[in-house]
């Protein structure tokens, strides 16, 4: 579960959701740095990246998300990890970074609909979601 983390004033948005559902890999990498380049370009408080569906990642996707952590970092942002793979775990665990990347467990989703796109109404803050579909 994410903590709720308070909106530095630089911060545009409190949290953006990224499904990665393929595999992590040098050849997808540069479609999904794309994504997350303009994913931080909203400057958000959290990025949350869902693993739940990736089976595999290597070196360089690995590099990406630790690239991606420092940006946030330097902007007070957090990145998470969500519900990767055992094997993902696994990978994460043998690469040892010297910043370990955060990894949370399933967080319920939000309610759709309810509010407008800047988080007024009684859904409160509005939550970006992209799901990333990389072609073989």
């Amino acid at each position: 579960m994410t903590a709720h983390h308070p909106l530095p004033p630089e911060c545009r948005v409190p949290r953006v959701e990224l499904d990665i559902t393929a595999e992590l890999d040098l050849p997808r990498l540069s479609e999904v740095g794309a994504v997350l380049d303009r994913i931080l370009s909203l400057h958000p408080a959290e990025v949350v990246i869902d693993l739940s569906e990736c089976r595999h990642l290597d070196a360089a996707a690995i590099g990406l998300l630790l690239d991606v952590q420092r940006r946030l970092t330097r902007r007070g942002g957090v990145l998470t990890l969500r519900d990767p793979h055992p094997r993902i775990r696994r990978i994460l665990d043998t690469a040892r970074p010297d910043q370990p990347l955060p990894i949370g467990d399933s967080a319920p989703r939000p309610p759709s609909g309810g509010g407008d796109a800047f988080g007024a109404g009684p859904v409160g803050p509005a939550l970006g979601r992209a799901r990333v579909v990389t072609r073989p």
